[in-house]
């Protein structure tokens, strides 16, 4: 037994059986039927025998479901930064999260075409817990987090995931993606959360932080879609905070959202991979003593390149125009753009709900009005 078991994905000599056991899973049906429309069932199948690696399903059956995911939900991904980065280093990439799913996917995807090496990812336990998921997941090189321990065991849990991903970053030479917060941003104001800084600082055994926050080779992701498929989805719970309300789950809640988020049209995307955090670890440890106000220091230079480097679509300058019944960025978006805008506000939210209609509308418009105030500063 490995510390890490309970919260590894599979081996490669594990692959093989691990596919074996979901293959005739109706939801694998579905999932290969979109992937592959019109082939035979028994086709895939007899292939799934072949795949003895991680790499191989990824290569032969993943890469293939997130292209076909492209092709019917969205109007291309576009990228930059990622020629700036060593084909052969392992970097910990940390994202703005939007898609349960989709925001590593899609970086994976990136990394595979381009020839960089592919992540291990962090991922909530509370999204796998139907074992059709779970099996998939580390079947896609995800490890777990878990979710809802007492503070004694979430502080035992951080420790081993710190560790893991030490472990991949500095013995595997594998990269890992990590979200710079728990759970997804529903208002679109993309804040690195301390604790998981805090986490992945636990490994540092004897080092300064900022000594070993340099061998993580943290590199910043910015990613944004147009549309967010799940925007409608995000309104109840910020509508609970609203409220001052406790916002609890329907039953099937994180299911339909990441159904919602694969399927869901999201127009154009842009993925940015930021510079590595070096020289600014160097800045920070000649300039701060106190362990908090580093951690402080080192999340704002992780926001400050994802705001940024995130891209503003047009929807973003909509949004903002909608607000504040202006037009002051009416020459970042045409008159059709607009109109299509308005049409899915429509069809999402009720016009008589005023609250939600703006938490919609502040939800676009915060990546921009973050970045305003990153460019006045």
């Amino acid at each position: 037994m490995s510390k890490f078991d309970e919260i590894r994905y599979f081996h490669d000599h594990e692959v093989n059986e691990a596919l074996g056991s979901i293959a005739r899973d109706p939801m694998m049906k579905a999932l290969m039927n979109f992937t592959f429309p019109g082939v035979d069932e028994q086709v895939w199948l007899e292939q799934f025998k072949e795949v003895h690696s991680i790499s191989d399903f990824q290569h032969h059956f993943v890469a293939h479901t997130i292209r076909q995911i492209l092709a019917k939900s969205s109007e291309g991904l576009t990228t930059s930064g990622f020629d700036q980065l060593d084909k052969n280093t392992p970097y910990l990439f940390i994202s703005n999260h939007r898609d349960i799913v989709l925001d590593t996917s899609l970086l994976n995807l990136v990394l595979l075409e381009s020839g960089h090496i592919m992540t291990a990812s962090a991922i909530g336990d509370n999204l796998v817990k139907r074992n059709f998921l779970n099996v998939l997941a580390k079947l896609n090189r995800n490890f777990l987090v878990q979710r809802g321990l007492s503070l004694r065991e979430r502080l035992k849990s951080s420790q081993t995931m710190s560790e893991y991903i030490d472990q991949q970053l500095h013995h595997e030479n594998r990269s890992v993606w990590i979200a710079q917060r728990e759970g997804r941003t529903k208002n679109g104001n993309d804040a690195t959360q301390q604790g998981v800084l805090k986490m992945l600082a636990m490994a540092s055994g004897n080092q300064s932080l900022t000594d070993y926050f340099k061998t993580l080779k943290i590199v910043p992701i910015s990613i944004s879609y147009e549309y967010d498929p799940t925007d409608s989805l995000k309104m109840p719970q910020l509508l609970a905070q609203h409220r001052e309300e406790e916002y609890i789950k329907g039953k099937n809640e994180d299911f339909m959202t990441m159904l919602s988020g694969i399927l869901g049209q999201k127009k154009r995307i842009h993925i940015h991979a930021g510079d590595v955090i070096d020289k600014e670890l160097d800045d920070i440890a000649a300039n701060i003593d106190n362990k908090n106000k580093q951690l402080q220091a080192i999340a704002q230079v992780i926001d400050d390149s994802i705001i940024q480097n995130y891209k503003l679509w047009p929807t973003k300058y909509i949004a903002y125009d909608l607000i504040h019944n202006t037009d002051t960025y009416a020459s970042h978006y045409t008159e059709q753009e607009k109109q299509l805008f308005i049409r899915r506000l429509e069809m999402r939210i009720s016009s008589s709900d005023a609250i939600s209609k703006e938490y919609f509308l502040t939800m676009y418009a915060n990546p921009l009005i973050n970045k305003r105030k990153l460019e006045e500063n």
